[in-house]
């Protein structure tokens, strides 16, 4: 199958962007938009469609087994990972951008680092030994599957890189340290949940959709609510 690739591009430093378009074929069923960065970057040269000589597309990637997260971008208006977006359930005209909502370092590659800094501001950190009952097994666990790729965020209509609501992205981890400890050990954690997720929380669950794990981000949030806010574990 032929594909007419669109793809969103910015040079390092740069202020503004552009559209490089590329043909792209395959016969694998199962080729997804990782195996066709990576095939357009094997060329010998990198021919747009018009015949137009360009750099390599920049862009990030690690495992490629919807593990690690690097490879989040936004493919036909949808945050997802470029290692999970199977080409043949695009269609034959793809449009290929880096996430919206960080700073783009280059082409496909953003700065995620404000996710990061969010959990340190967070205090997420157990004062004493965690104190587990079998109820919050499952919970947990699904909690854990967060690689932490941005796509909830991308989707945030609240979330913007800087801005006061850390969005979906820090719920995961708080909750877990929430349920995990006695409320009266991380009563700080619990004021900063409140401040900036639980204050600008829209309530609107996109985030619930684009997960590329499935985590049910709205049970987490109902959780993550109940103990920082209302003080109440899971029993």
């Amino acid at each position: 199958m032929k594909y007419n690739v669109k793809i969103l591009r910015r040079e390092r430093g740069g202020s503004s962007s552009f559209f490089d378009t590329f043909c792209y074929s395959s016969d694998n069923n199962a080729d997804t938009v990782a195996a066709m960065l990576t095939a357009l970057n094997f060329r010998d040269e990198l021919l747009d469609i018009n015949g137009e000589k360009k750099r390599p597309i920049e862009w990030e990637c690690s495992c490629l087994q919807k593990k690690c997260g690097a490879c989040a971008m936004v493919i036909n208006g949808r945050p997802c990972l470029a290692c999970d977006a199977v080409l043949s359930a695009l269609g034959s005209k793809i449009t290929v951008e880096p996430l919206r909502k960080f700073p783009v370092i280059c082409d496909l590659t953003v700065d995620r680092s404000i996710m990061f800094e969010n959990l340190k501001n967070l205090r997420l950190w157990l004062r004493s030994d965690a104190d587990i009952n079998d109820k919050c097994y499952s919970l947990n666990y699904e909690s854990s599957e967060c690689i932490g790729c941005g796509c909830c965020l991308e989707i945030c209509p609240n979330f913007y890189a800087g801005g006061k609501f850390f969005g979906m992205a820090a719920v995961p981890l708080t909750m877990r340290l929430l349920t995990e400890s006695e409320i009266k050990e991380c009563k700080d954690t619990a004021k900063l949940y409140a401040k900036h997720i639980f204050a600008g929380c829209g309530k609107s669950l996109s985030c619930k959709n684009v997960c590329p794990k499935g985590i049910d981000t709205e049970k987490l949030l109902v959780n993550a609510n109940a103990a920082a806010v209302w003080g109440k574990r899971i029993k």
